[in-house]
């Protein structure tokens, strides 16, 4: 598939990093590493000249994307889908079952997979998959991947793929060391850090001066300010996250929480609310800093100092992208001082005499107990809901059709409704189950 089929189709224009990635990938034999500010679009700089290199009348698998966690394998697997070419491509990773994963495999034949470095080698392991046709290895957030915790699964993984012949890596901050099997002779380096000034002048910095300790209070006064806009909250801690997350839902606010010590099932739904209007707050660790490509961020909260410069950079990556404007706030008590790495102008920020009420979603997300296995298609979902559950098309926002189940966004003011209207209703024939994703 051509490259300029993929841009008409997306309907976007490239900017300069992905232009120069692209021709980088396309025009030389190189081994490619692109250092770019997060949101600037990297997953699509590698994927549209890849595409075109793949062949999509071979049986057998020809690249492997290597990320630091199942989100962005997942998230990466749907870009790829997006691009409407005829490859097939899967996304590996842990908390499913490998031997799910291996029937999935056996029916697809994916040219491409997006997986973690513990799960691919897992299946390598097991001959699930061949490296033997492997020529493209990409390795997303290399810098994430080739840290202490990834390093020997990264030794292992890149000594079974023998017949790479191009690699391609990508980061918004730089390992300190570049890995061995990179061509430091024959490598072409793309560096768009320094660059960013345009992300300088599409974001805005705020530093609010929390009067207690305990910076709650103030946290709830400003999202209240904010509104219906779309907000992240950073904390350092698993515990911090459970504790902040439960104070803002008892104030009333409509939010999802996110961080590494929650079941996989529960972490995609924390997504889907945040992705889709259920939830405009999203209280997080510095998991949901990275591989998460959640459209129309507005605002990042900094509750807790980032630990290092590198999780700052990914923190504020997450608003402004493609040319969206975003603020970023930093929630500071009397012990607290910013640290020397935030170069950037703060404002003051002052709240407002009267404060609102907090802003309700306007979305909620259902969960259909039916999917991909058993027929079920988007379109299926959304006359199910509009023939049995009495809802109009523009009642009905995102469908997503997973493997087992389905997700759906529909209208808050429609829930008692098409939950009323669906309970013992079938969709193509087959009894379903209905409910609130809460």
């Amino acid at each position: 598939m051509e490259q300029g089929e993929i841009i008409r189709r997306l309907g976007i224009e490239p900017n300069a990093m992905q232009k120069e990635t692209t021709a980088a990938i396309s025009r030389t034999n190189k081994d490619v590493v692109v250092l770019s500010p997060t949101g600037s679009g990297k997953t699509l700089a590698y994927l549209i000249p890849l595409v075109e290199k793949l062949r999509a009348d071979v049986e057998e698998l020809q690249a492997v994307v290597l990320v630091p966690g199942r989100e962005l394998a997942i998230q990466s697997n749907e870009v790829m889908k997006s691009l409407g070419s005829r490859l097939k491509s899967m996304a590996l990773y842990g908390g499913r079952a490998t031997m799910d994963e291996h029937r999935l495999l056996r029916k697809l034949n994916p040219q491409i997979v997006f997986a973690t470095p513990g799960r691919l080698n897992d299946h390598l392991d097991k001959q699930n998959l061949s490296a033997k046709s492997v020529e493209y290895l990409v390795i997303d957030e290399f810098d994430k991947c080739l840290e202490m915790g990834f390093r020997d699964e990264m030794i292992r993984l890149v000594g079974k793929l023998n017949a790479v012949k191009r690699r391609i890596l990508l980061s918004a901050t730089e390992s300190e060391i570049i890995p061995r099997f990179v061509n430091m002779q024959h490598i072409e380096r793309i560096d768009y850090r320094k660059e960013n000034k345009q992300l300088d002048n599409r974001l805005s910095f705020f530093q609010i001066n929390s009067p207690e300790k305990d910076k709650l209070p103030t946290l709830r006064n400003l999202l209240l300010t904010l509104g219906e806009q779309s907000s992240i909250v950073f904390l350092n801690y698993r515990d911090a996250v459970e504790r902040t997350a439960t104070f803002l839902c008892e104030q009333g606010f409509a939010v999802s929480m996110f961080h590494g010590g929650l079941e996989q099932s529960y972490r995609e739904a924390a997504l889907y609310k945040f992705s889709n209007g259920a939830a405009n707050i999203m209280v997080s660790t510095n998991l949901g800093a990275r591989g998460l490509d959640i459209p129309d961020v507005e605002n990042i909260i900094n509750y807790h100092i980032p630990e290092n410069e590198e999780e700052y950079v990914h923190r504020i990556g997450r608003t402004a992208r493609w040319n969206k404007t975003g603020n970023a706030f930093f929630i500071l008590n009397h012990e607290e001082q910013m640290p020397e790495y935030v170069r950037e102008e703060m404002q003051e920020y002052s709240f407002p005499v009267e404060l609102p009420k907090p802003a309700l979603a306007r979305m909620v997300i259902l969960y259909i107990g039916k999917g991909k296995k058993d027929n079920i298609s988007k379109g299926d979902v959304l006359g199910f809901l509009c023939k049995k559950g009495g809802l109009n098309s523009s009642d009905v926002g995102r469908i997503d059709v997973k493997e087992r189940y389905t997700y759906a966004a529909v209208n808050c003011s429609k829930l008692s409704q098409v939950l009323r209207l669906t309970k013992g209703e079938k969709i193509k024939g087959i009894n379903t189950l209905v409910e609130e994703v809460v």
